[in-house]
């Protein structure tokens, strides 16, 4: 690749690496607040979480229809990012976990803004027969990211909500800037809307059963979205905050370095075959989480996260391909956001469904998503090549 396009992709991944700092912090930060300080029951813990997906889901189609209309519409995403600045410094302020969930709605949105755009841009500057696999390298450094976030808020828990939003905000903005300068690189590229013709670039799997495999896999990987798993470990192995923080972080980060090498497989072998895989461990990650002790807790966290970062650059490399790509990935994000959002929802108002008791003892929230896994598993094996 020449100097530029080159230049332009790794300020990408850089952004998605400063960029995880930022909203990682964050994510334990607020949990615990909204738990312990405001006393919020687990289904409210939920809507937070979940009001921040809500709002991300919307905003991302709005974002892939916005840059449909011109590409110079991309530095609106970069501008959404600092705007996350700003709205983090609202959290000390709240006294209500209404207050919180209203935050994190304007959160949800500006991030729906920026980050799909952000993937939108990779894919398509990036060539064909390394797409896959630039674009797991991005997703990767924001799980090292993800990691060291969770170490930050452990390391900064004596500087209270307020001192950890301060660095939050600092990242956001470093991240905006970021994405300004690899836009600017890569303008040229930025081909949100191409004409569809016979002899023109197509899917090598059928677009329309990529999005609903995301829709499926984003319900049953919800319960590792957000605050609502760092309530739920601490509160199921009796862990710390600190150690609740740091053990996620890694399994998060061990998911994305090994979902290089299913992206890999995906770029030189077959796509049909890593999403069928990555299914069936999406599909059993909620049944092994259920089993409360700490190895199995784990291993269904590590598999829920594998899968999904797995699945990430896989459909993106499929739909970059599409005529209409910027609508199309603005519509995966938007497609897996909402439905993270009825998942992150089920296991709330499960949750007080409380355990089962026998042998190995069950929380009954996560295997309220059985149907879902089942449902998961049939799309997989019913996929076929594209072709549109």
């Amino acid at each position: 690749m020449e100097s530029r396009r080159l230049a332009g992709i790794l300020l990408l991944i850089l952004s998605a690496f400063t960029g995880t700092i930022a909203f990682r912090l964050a994510t334990p930060a607020i949990a615990f607040y909204t738990r312990d300080i405001l006393q919020a029951s687990m289904l409210s813990v939920s809507i937070v979480s979940m009001s921040f997906v809500l709002a991300r889901a919307f905003s991302s189609v709005f974002g892939g229809l916005i840059l449909e209309r011109g590409k110079r519409l991309v530095y609106i995403g970069a501008v959404a990012m600092m705007g996350n600045a700003l709205a983090v410094q609202l959290y000390p302020l709240t006294s209500t976990w209404v207050q919180v969930a209203g935050i994190k709605l304007l959160n949800g949105f500006l991030n729906g803004l920026s980050w799909p755009m952000a993937q939108f841009v990779i894919a398509v500057a990036t060539p064909k027969e390394i797409r896959a696999r630039v674009t797991a390298i991005y997703f990767f450094f924001g799980s090292i990211a993800s990691l060291l976030g969770n170490y930050v808020y452990a390391y900064t828990i004596d500087l209270g909500l307020g001192g950890q939003m301060w660095i939050s905000s600092a990242f956001f903005v470093l991240t905006g800037l970021i994405m300004v300068a690899s836009y600017v690189l890569l303008y040229e590229r930025i081909t949100p809307k191409r004409k569809k013709t016979p002899d023109g670039e197509r899917p090598s799997l059928d677009p329309r059963r990529i999005l609903i495999i995301a829709s499926l896999m984003a319900v049953i990987v919800a319960f590792t979205s957000g605050e609502i798993t760092y309530v739920y470990v601490s509160e199921a192995l009796g862990m710390d905050k600190a150690t609740t923080a740091t053990l996620i972080g890694w399994a998060g980060f061990l998911a994305a370095m090994l979902s290089y090498f299913a992206s890999w497989l995906a770029d030189v072998r077959s796509e049909r075959r890593m999403v069928l895989l990555t299914s069936l461990l999406a599909a059993l990650s909620p049944l092994l989480a259920a089993v409360k002790t700490a190895p199995t807790v784990f291993l269904g966290i590590f598999l829920a996260l594998f899968a999904f970062q797995s699945f990430r650059p896989i459909s993106r490399k499929v739909l970059a391909s599409y005529h209409r790509s910027s609508l199309a990935i603005g519509s995966v994000n938007g497609v897996q956001n909402l439905s993270t959002f009825l998942g992150g929802m089920l296991f709330g108002f499960a949750y007080s469904l409380g355990e089962f008791q026998g042998v190995v003892t069950l929380n009954l929230a996560l295997l309220a998503f059985t149907p879902v896994s089942i449902a998961l598993l049939w799309q997989g094996v019913k996929l076929k090549g594209g072709g549109e």
